[in-house]
C-alpha cells in the first residue's frame, strides 16, 4: 500500500505538471479504446452472489459470499532500490509473527521476514532479493485476478494464496503504471469463485466492505464508508479517486472494496498516514476504471489512450476575468507538442478547452481524462475559448506513448542588458531577455498583486493578453488595453525553468 502524505505544496508551475498529455487520463474515465476491450471468458456458474445485507444484521453474510474470490499475493524479486517495492514501504522484517500454521509464513521465513528467524537461512542483501505481499480478487472462472502494479512490479515469481490457504503459480498478464493496475492470472483452473464490478457509482455514504492482506495478515476484513469522490491524490496522474475510512494498511493494496450488494466499487491502493498505519483515510481506484483497465490488459496485455498533445493547466477565477469567461472551469492549453494532433487541429497557447464532444471539461485533469478515454484515430469536436468568443475545433487523436517529450530548455540568463531595468504599473521591474523572446522579472514589490499571485524574479514574461512582449513599453501599452476593455484583470504567459503557465493578474487602482 503506497502511502501519500497529503502535505503537500502547490508550487508556481503546479497544474502544468499535466504537460503534454491530455491522454494522461484519470479516474472515472474509460481508458482504453472500445476497439480494445474484451471481457475475460468466464463460467457464471463461477460466480458470487451477495445475500442482500442489512447493517444491523453486521457484514457476515457479505463477507461469508464474497471472500472465497479475493486472494493474497505474494511476490518475489529483485530490485535495486533500498527498500522492497510492496505497498509503498519497507518490510524491512516489521512483518508481525505469523502463525504457524499461516501459508504465507514459509514464504517469509524463506529471507527471514516471517514469524521469527530462520537461523537455516541467512539475510539475503537488502536492495536486492525480495519478498513483499499485496492483495487481489478474481474477476472470472478461469484465473484472471486483479492487483495493484507497485505490487506486482519487478516480480520474478507470483503465488497466489486462495483463501482456503491454497497456493498457485501466477503469471502476470499486463501492468499498467499509470493506473497502478495489473492482472494476473491462474493457469488451469475452471471454477474459480469470483466477484463482479458494480455497474452504478459509489455514493458518499455508502458503506463499503474491504478484504485483503494487511501485513501479511491474509482474509482480514474491514468495513467503513465512502468518505468523498473524486479525490486528487498527490503522485498520481490520474485524481478521481474513491477516499474510504475502512481500516486500509501495507498489504491491503490490490485489494477490492465491496458494497453491499457483494459488488467491486473499488480497488484499495493508497493511504494517507504520517506513520505508515491506518488513520483512516484511503483512496481506491473506481470500478468503472479498473473493468475498463483490466479488459484492456486481459486481450492485449497493454493499455492504449487518445493524445492530444497539449500542455494544459486549469483556469482559476483571475483567469477566467482575464478573458471574459463566465465560469472558472475548462482547461487553459499552455503549449502544444512539436506536430501534435492538437497543433494539427489549430489549437494555440490561451486557448480554453471547455467541452469535448458537447461533454463539459471542469479542469485540466478533466480533459487528460476525457481525451485519454477515446481511441486513438477518434474524431473529436473542441469546444474552445478564443478571444472572448466560442469556437468550434475538430482534432484527430492520436495515440499516448510512454516516452515523455523533452522540456523545453529554459532561456539563458542575459548577459549584457541593452537597456535599463524599468519599473512597472503592477510591482514588477523588467528588463529585456537578452537570450530571446520575452521580459525577464528583474525585481518584485514584495507587497504587490503580481507578488501575490506567485511571480518571482527571473520569472520570463512572455504575453500579454495574449500579446507577445519584448519591451517595457509594449507590455505597458498591453495592460492599458485591457484596462479599457473594462476587465479588471490581465493575462500573463509566463516561463519559468522551461515551464510555461498563465497566470490572471488584477489589476487595482494603486497600481495606475
Amino acid at each position: 500500500m503506497r502511502s501519500t502524505f497529503l502535505a503537500r505544496t502547490r508550487k508556481w508551475i503546479g497544474a502544468s505538471a499535466l504537460a503534454i498529455l491530455v491522454g494522461l487520463g484519470g479516474g472515472s474515465a474509460f481508458f482504453a479504446a472500445s476497439s480494445q476491450m474484451a471481457t475475460a471468458q468466464v463460467t457464471p456458474a463461477a460466480q458470487i452472489t451477495a445475500p442482500a445485507v442489512s447493517v444491523q444484521s453486521g457484514f457476515a453474510d457479505l463477507v461469508d459470499a464474497v471472500k472465497p474470490a479475493v486472494v493474497s499475493i505474494v511476490v518475489e524479486g529483485r530490485d535495486q532500490s533500498d527498500q522492497f517495492p510492496d505497498m509503498g514501504g519497507q518490510f524491512n522484517q516489521q512483518i508481525p509473527d505469523l502463525p504457524e500454521d499461516n501459508p504465507l509464513k514459509k514464504f517469509f521465513d524463506q529471507f527471514g521476514k516471517g514469524g521469527g528467524d530462520n537461523p537455516q537461512k541467512p539475510q539475503r542483501p537488502m536492495g536486492r532479493k525480495f519478498v513483499a505481499a499485496g492483495s487481489g480478487f478474481a474477476i472470472s472462472a478461469d484465473g484472471y485476478i486483479v492487483t495493484n502494479n507497485h505490487v506486482v512490479r519487478n516480480a520474478s515469481k507470483v503465488t497466489v494464496v486462495l483463501d482456503n490457504g491454497d497456493e498457485m503459480t501466477a503469471t502476470v498478464v499486463g501492468t499498467d503504471e499509470r493506473t497502478d493496475l495489473a492482472v494476473v492470472k491462474v493457469d488451469g483452473v475452471t471454477d474459480m469463485p469470483f466477484v463482479k464490478f458494480a455497474t452504478s457509482d459509489a455514493r458518499v455514504g455508502d458503506w463499503v466492505v474491504a478484504v485483503g492482506n494487511p501485513f501479511g495478515l491474509g482474509g482480514t476484513v474491514t468495513a467503513g464508508i465512502v468518505s468523498a469522490l473524486g479525490r486528487d491524490v498527490g503522485g498520481s496522474a490520474y485524481g478521481n479517486f474513491i477516499q474510504i475510512d475502512a481500516a486500509i494498511n501495507m498489504g491491503n493494496s490490490g485489494g477490492p472494496a465491496f458494497n453491499l450488494q457483494g459488488e467491486v466499487v473499488g480497488v484499495n491502493t493508497e493511504i494517507f498516514s504520517p506513520n505508515g498505519g491506518n488513520v483512516g483515510i484511503a483512496f481506491a481506484i473506481p470500478a468503472k476504471t479498473v473493468e475498463q483497465i483490466t479488459a484492456s490488459l486481459i486481450q492485449s496485455g497493454t493499455v492504449t489512450r487518445g493524445f492530444l498533445g497539449v500542455s494544459i493547466q486549469d483556469v482559476n477565477r483571475d483567469i477566467a476575468d482575464s478573458v471574459g469567461l463566465k465560469d472558472a472551469k475548462g482547461a487553459l492549453v499552455t503549449q502544444l507538442t512539436d506536430d501534435s494532433p492538437g497543433g494539427k487541429a489549430g489549437l494555440k497557447s490561451g486557448d480554453i478547452i471547455t467541452a469535448v464532444d458537447g461533454q463539459g471539461i471542469d479542469d485540466a485533469l478533466g480533459l487528460s481524462r476525457t481525451i485519454a478515454s477515446k481511441a486513438p484515430g477518434t474524431n473529436v469536436e473542441l469546444t474552445v475559448w478564443r478571444d472572448g468568443a466560442e469556437i468550434k475545433i475538430a482534432a484527430t487523436l492520436g495515440t499516448l506513448t510512454e516516452a515523455q517529450p523533452t522540456p523545453p530548455t529554459p532561456p539563458a540568463p542575459p548577459v549584457d542588458q541593452p537597456a535599463a531595468p524599468v519599473p512597472s504599473s503592477v510591482g514588477v521591474t523588467l528588463v529585456p531577455n537578452a537570450g530571446g523572446e520575452g521580459l525577464l522579472i528583474q525585481d518584485i514589490d514584495p507587497d504587490s498583486v503580481a507578488a501575490d499571485k506567485g511571480f518571482a524574479v527571473g520569472d520570463l514574461i512572455l504575453e500579454v493578453d495574449n500579446k507577445a512582449v519584448t519591451t517595457a513599453t509594449e507590455f505597458e501599452n498591453a495592460i492599458k488595453a485591457v484596462k479599457e476593455s473594462g476587465r479588471g484583470t490581465a493575462l500573463i504567459k509566463a516561463e519559468r525553468s522551461g515551464a510555461v503557465r498563465f497566470i490572471g493578474l488584477p489589476l487595482t487602482k494603486s497600481q495606475g
